[in-house]
């Protein structure tokens, strides 16, 4: 059974769930996801508490951030009981499961790291980023750098960043043929 309250919200569904965890998890163990795979944009997130921080979270949530607004809460809420967000992220997991091998198979040639989950996929270089991204824009790619992810920027090895998450369903396999002809034309 699943209780959904909130210090911003009067109705019966909102951001903290109260649930009995117990069966499910040691009594320390709480649950927290960022809505992400819905939009950012939308500062939704959901926490699964054991009962006894309840009270305290949405007391401290209620005098730190008061600004979540009350429709996307009550409809992430309904996402969550109807299993319509599970749903949801596992479909989301399918699509960018097929983007990346898609990615590894147009880009087999070269280098790619990082795991198959998520929504980026690092490309070791054998040439400075700079040389890519220059071509690539001539090309209409924005791809990431990866200099400036190092704690001292430009002291690992070089690299692009590549979102597979962003470009639209119609346009991602384009996107990658230009991708991997500006990559065989800098190697």
């Amino acid at each position: 059974m699943v209780q959904i309250s909130s210090a911003s919200c009067t109705s019966s569904k909102c951001l903290v769930a109260r649930a009995n965890t117990s069966s499910l998890t040691p009594p320390s163990v709480s649950r927290v996801a960022a809505s992400v795979s819905s939009s950012a944009a939308l500062r939704l997130a959901w926490v699964v508490l054991p009962p006894r921080l309840v009270e305290a979270f949405t007391e401290a949530k209620r005098h730190q951030d008061s600004h979540t607004e009350t429709p996307g809460q009550l409809t992430l809420a309904d996402m969550i009981t109807s299993h319509a967000y599970d749903r949801h992220v596992r479909s989301c997991r399918l699509r960018y499961r097929h983007r990346r091998d898609l990615l590894v198979s147009r880009l087999h040639q070269h280098e790619l790291l990082g795991i198959s989950a998520g929504l980026h996929a690092l490309i070791r270089l054998e040439r400075p980023e700079s040389a890519v991204h220059e071509r690539a824009a001539r090309h209409g790619l924005a791809l990431g750098d990866y200099a400036s992810h190092w704690h001292n920027p430009g002291t690992g090895p070089p690299g692009i960043i590549v979102g597979y998450g962003t470009p639209a369903e119609g346009a991602y396999p384009g996107a990658l043929d230009a991708l991997a002809r500006v990559l065989q034309s800098v190697s």
